[in-house]
């Protein structure tokens, strides 16, 4: 079967193709569009419009940094709830059946069929594109945007940010940890609210930890994000920081 229509769009789209920028910029969870042929999996239009969808604020954010400082941005066209792209295909929730405490009825029983449409046409061509424009950089730099709830089964969370890595592969978030502690209004996490998981995700794990390439996900909290006025000021604290780090990893 076919899952995409011939009118709709591929399942990434790519920013400043050829930004002189290190850094490639991905964001995995950036849309909650559905293809057509999915009707609406079964969720109200409210439903879609959750974090179980997509990463709130993530993708304006990710935006507005490829813009300032020429990165070239790799993001998702589809929801997470179609196939998540920061998952491995054998992670249980690749194809979520539920989400946080969600079901998604239009996931259930899938046949393989419908399973090996959705990663034929959308998650192996998203990695493929990560992967070919890696191999086109002598020296890349991996950074994976993302935003996180503020309050998760009813337990709030307080950090601004956090960043994710693997141990092996922490020297980004070191200097950044470093630069960060000089504003001491930003509350920061060590691998929180997320830790970056070796058996379940995809970025990090292949894309970055697996070529050996200096790497780093970003998770910023949503309702610091949901305005423009907070995109770009979240950016612009991007923007700084990761120019900063640049010179210190050159």
């Amino acid at each position: 079967m076919e899952l995409l229509a011939a009118d709709e769009p591929p399942p990434f789209h790519v920013e400043r193709a050829r930004g002189a920028s290190p850094y490639l910029l991905v964001c995995e969870h950036a849309s909650k569009r559905l293809p057509r042929k999915l009707g609406t999996l079964g969720l109200s239009t409210i439903g879609l419009e959750r974090h179980i969808a997509w990463d709130i604020g993530a993708a304006a954010v990710a935006r507005d940094l490829s813009a300032r400082l020429d990165a070239t941005l790799i993001s998702q066209t589809y929801s997470r709830l179609v196939i998540d792209c920061n998952r491995l295909l054998e992670a249980h929730d690749a194809i979520p059946t539920i989400s946080e405490e969600t079901e998604i009825p239009g996931n259930q029983d899938l046949s393989q069929d419908e399973i090996d449409a959705r990663i034929r046409e959308i998650h192996q061509p998203y990695q493929a594109c990560i992967s070919d424009h890696l191999d086109a950089r002598e020296a890349p730099i991996l950074f994976d945007i993302h935003s996180f709830t503020p309050v998760f089964k009813g337990q709030a969370r307080p950090w601004h940010i956090g960043l994710l890595y693997g141990e092996a592969q922490r020297r980004l978030a070191d200097i950044l940890f470093g630069l960060i502690a000089k504003e001491d209004r930003i509350v920061v996490g060590d691998n929180q609210p997320y830790a970056v998981e070796f058996d379940n995700d995809y970025t990090i794990p292949v894309h970055g930890v697996g070529r050996g390439i200096v790497n780093l996900e970003i998770e910023t909290r949503q309702d610091l994000i949901t305005s423009e006025a907070g995109q770009e000021e979240w950016a612009t604290r991007l923007e700084g920081w990761l120019t900063a780090a640049q010179a210190q990893l050159t």
